[in-house]
């Protein structure tokens, strides 16, 4: 009887130990600890270069063949796993059976990676077809994966990939590009269809927006007045720009004036006369343009292919008239017949650079503004418009084309400047509107709603000036379109850095740039959703949004 219960004992233990190779979640602490398993990482310890934490548990199973491997407290790799090459694996993370990881490997902590995964930090080479793909070379740049982050069943991760903190890949998604901070992505390739916390298509999180906009308001409206100070200078304001560097820049004294304009304040009488005196001072009476004194344009070079000069017919010309004022002299540069506007803007990079053509039709149409509302002004609007509307590509509702290395950001961002100057600024409705609410919302979808490097006051306002223009003319994937404005305004309380204001893009130090776009950008947010009132800051100048009529 003993030695038939001894034969039982025996058999139950066999069943459970396979078992386990495929259940390692059913482990209990003698399993851990116990002989057998110590033994084992003892000998992975010696055969691929393993330094295993004692409450981690490799099963009998799971096939390793590295050169170094690392697991944390409390992980597992289960049976039937194959791990080889150069993996770390932070604390409390799983690999389920039948998972392989190959190549340079390095997980966080909490990473759960679920059965049939597929992470191969490395590449092999195939581009010479001169040469067996079995005898190029293999590239390794490795993958990251940060932590919290969960891995479904037959997901590939591609070598080069970073996987940020919190992230979810779906069941069978392929990632060939860096995923964001708490993104959901799904599909082949992965794309980022939401991130976690965020409302899922229908769901509104219209009241935490309202409440984090009234927030934001009551800090920014406290302290803007401390924010400039902290950017001003006995030689006037001095901030960085959109690349981080500080530069001096005629800009930032029209972006100080703006955010106080916005917050419902100007000059003085007398301080308004010396900055207007000093604003006007700079046009160049022979095109009207206005050029940056402190980087003057090539005096050789087309006075058009200076970005400064274009640029301040916007920021100076609107200041002017924040203080009441007007440029001294018609933008003459601007006043062409068509087929001269015609050359220019053909002559224009759409092909891979359509933000920059949009940046040149904003100053073009602004400068029409300009000149048909204080001095005189020819066809030029509707040489403009009659161009436009004939050059816009009718399945993204956008001018431009995308680029292999940026997908459609140049010609988003293209369509915010463009339509900001030549349509919103006349009252005219854009000519494919929900072809381009689908192109605004596919791009900050394909980017996972922007994060890190890419989470810029340009990107975003690039972003929500679009979807708010085009849905004062259809409400097509307004639902969607509110989900992105909501979760720009929820995520602003956090980007405010106190008495400073908001950086230009994440990582950079505060700015007066930043800030004036970051707080038009949540003007704008919040009247998309129709909360505008809740918002302290009304946009007065370059990003204001109301038009100015003269239409054609």
């Amino acid at each position: 009887m003993d030695r038939e219960m001894s034969g039982t004992h025996r058999v139950g233990e066999v069943e459970r130990e396979a078992r386990l190779q495929f259940l390692t979640w059913e482990r209990q602490p003698d399993d851990i600890g116990g002989e057998e398993q110590r033994t084992h990482k003892q000998e992975l310890a010696r055969s691929a270069g393993a330094r295993i934490a004692d409450s981690a548990y490799i099963a009998r199973d799971a096939r390793i063949f590295t050169s170094s491997l690392v697991v944390g407290e409390r992980s597992w790799i289960a049976g039937h796993a194959l791990v080889r090459g150069e993996v770390e694996l932070g604390s409390n993370c799983s690999v389920n059976p039948y998972a392989c990881i190959s190549g340079k490997v390095r997980c966080g902590n909490g990473v759960r990676i679920a059965s049939l995964v597929s992470i191969v930090g490395f590449n092999h080479g195939f581009d010479d077809p001169n040469v067996p793909i079995n005898d190029q070379a293999h590239e390794t740049l490795g993958i990251t994966i940060g932590n919290d982050v969960w891995i479904g069943a037959n997901a590939v991760i591609l070598d080069g990939v970073t996987i940020e903190d919190g992230a979810v890949i779906a069941a069978g998604a392929v990632v060939t590009r860096d995923i964001p901070k708490l993104a959901i992505a799904a599909g082949v390739p992965a794309k980022v269809v939401r991130r976690r916390g965020e409302a899922v298509a229908g769901k509104s999180r219209r009241g935490e927006a309202e409440e984090a906009l009234k927030r934001i308001s009551k800090i920014t409206e406290a302290e803007w007045r401390d924010m400039l100070a902290h950017h001003e200078t006995p030689d006037g304001y001095v901030s960085a720009e959109a690349d981080g560097v500080v530069r001096k820049a005629i800009r930032h004294q029209c972006d100080a004036i703006e955010i106080a304009a916005g917050f419902g304040q100007v000059p003085k009488r007398d301080e308004a006369r010396a900055i207007i005196d000093r604003l006007r001072s700079l046009q160049d009476p022979s095109n009207g343009f206005f050029p940056d004194p402190y980087r003057l344009p090539d005096p050789a070079a087309d006075i058009r292919e200076d970005s400064l000069a274009l640029y301040n017919v916007l920021a100076i010309g609107y200041v002017l008239e924040i203080l009441g004022d007007r440029p001294s002299h018609p933008i003459s540069g601007v006043e062409l017949d068509a087929p001269a506007l015609f050359g220019w803007l053909e002559g224009l990079p759409w092909d891979n650079r359509a933000w920059r053509c949009g940046d040149r039709i904003d100053a073009i149409a602004t400068a029409l503004y300009f000149n048909a509302r204080y001095f005189k002004s020819g066809r030029g609007k509707e040489i403009l418009i009659g161009w436009l509307a004939t050059h816009v590509d009718r399945a993204t509702g956008l001018w431009g084309k995308p680029t292999a290395e940026q997908g459609l950001l140049q010609p988003v961002n293209g369509f915010y400047r463009i339509t900001r100057g030549a349509y919103a600024q006349f009252g005219i409705p854009v000519p494919m509107p929900e072809a381009a609410i689908n192109s605004v919302l596919s791009h900050y979808r394909g980017n996972g709603g922007f994060s890190g490097a890419t989470y810029t006051a340009c990107n975003l306002l690039d972003t929500v000036h679009p979807l708010w223009l085009c849905l004062k003319q259809t409400d097509f994937m307004r639902a969607q379109a509110e989900t992105v404005a909501e979760t720009v305004i929820l995520r602003a309380p956090e980007r405010w850095s106190t008495g400073r204001g908001f950086a230009f893009a994440d990582g950079q130090a505060a700015s007066l740039q930043g800030t004036e776009m970051w707080l038009s950008t949540l003007h704008l947010a919040a009247d998309l959703l129709g909360l505008a009132g809740e918002f302290a800051f009304i946009p007065q100048g370059v990003h204001r949004t109301r038009s100015a009529g003269l239409g054609l």
